[in-house]
């Protein structure tokens, strides 16, 4: 017991003083301020060239989003996720200690050239975060909490971080092991994560850009709105365009979904009108009495078909 309360307290100490670092001590590796300059550089795209030009410069729920990014990503893991993954951590290397088990490797993907590593680490982590995406929407109890996500009733770059706490144990949680088969690196999980960031602010912005061909490989604004729309596909009741940073996921697993250019589609999901709209309720939500995995969204059977977004 002694044992866990010191890694409990050493994770709490440790993220404070990590925290207070990023926030005083400018740098390039500083998470603190790519977040602000990431986020500035969309907001400043929406304001100069927005795709719906009369949404409202600061959108519906703008400021509650804007919380949700530095919630998300710094007091959540202040308050307690930092601790408890920790210690969950270190039970996991406990146990696999115990069977002979002390390093997870597989691969050495560090021997080989910085291009390539940083490759490999990227695409295992989305395609991993893409079928984790696919078990939210297909997950009766999982949907409940990925609702805060597509309580979003316009579109902006600050959309892109409006997510209910629990899906950042759930993300975490499954991408550990197959992370730590490659052993990569923090310094190219920061690279990674940064670009990932920046195309997951492209996504969800106020904001038009021809990709081209590029468009089956990378997400993109007029691809993902579709995920968000109230109205989906009779045939695929339990959502569309799943991707994460990449589109070509969908593409393979034709879950691919872009009838038009859907600018100004209505974007949510069936009782969205009785969804909490503060912050407090939303990432209380989901704790409750669940549905069946056949009526995911509380909704009458004959409404199945435009269940989930």
């Amino acid at each position: 017991m002694e044992e866990i309360l010191t890694v409990i307290g050493d994770s709490y100490s440790g993220y404070a003083n990590y925290l207070w670092n990023e926030m005083t001590h400018p740098a390039w590796h500083n998470y603190f301020y790519w977040l602000i300059g990431v986020s500035a550089f969309f907001f400043g795209l929406e304001l100069i060239k927005p795709w719906r030009e009369k949404q409202s410069k600061f959108r519906k729920d703008f400021w509650l989003d804007f919380f949700y990014m530095f919630f998300n990503f710094f007091l959540f893991s202040l308050i307690i996720y930092n601790a408890a993954s920790n210690v969950v951590v270190h039970f996991f290397n406990d146990l696999l200690a115990s069977i002979g088990i002390t390093n997870l490797v597989a691969f050495e993907v560090m021997s080989w050239p910085i291009w390539a590593h940083l490759l490999v680490g990227f695409l295992v982590r989305d395609f991993v975060q893409w079928w984790v995406h696919r078990l939210l929407h297909y997950s009766p109890r999982l949907w409940e909490y990925h609702k805060v996500h597509h309580s979003v009733e316009q579109m902006g770059f600050a959309a892109h971080l409006r997510y209910h706490w629990m899906e950042n144990v759930v993300y975490r949680t499954i991408e550990y092991i197959p992370l730590a088969l490659i052993g990569i690196s923090l310094r190219d999980f920061f690279i990674i994560h940064i670009f990932t960031l920046a195309v997951g602010h492209f996504n969800h912005s106020n904001f038009k850009l021809n990709l081209g061909p590029l468009k089956y490989i990378f997400n993109n604004p007029q691809m993902h709105i579709w995920h968000h729309a109230y109205d989906i596909p009779k045939d695929k009741p339990y959502g569309i365009n799943f991707g994460i940073t990449l589109s070509i996921w969908d593409y393979i697993f034709k879950t691919d979904y872009i009838p038009y250019e859907g600018r100004d589609i209505r974007l949510g999901f069936p009782g969205i009108e009785d969804f909490p709209k503060d912050f407090v309720g939303q990432n209380l939500h989901g704790f409750g009495k669940i549905v069946s995995l056949e009526e995911p969204a509380k909704v009458k059977p004959k409404e199945r078909d435009q269940v989930l977004s």
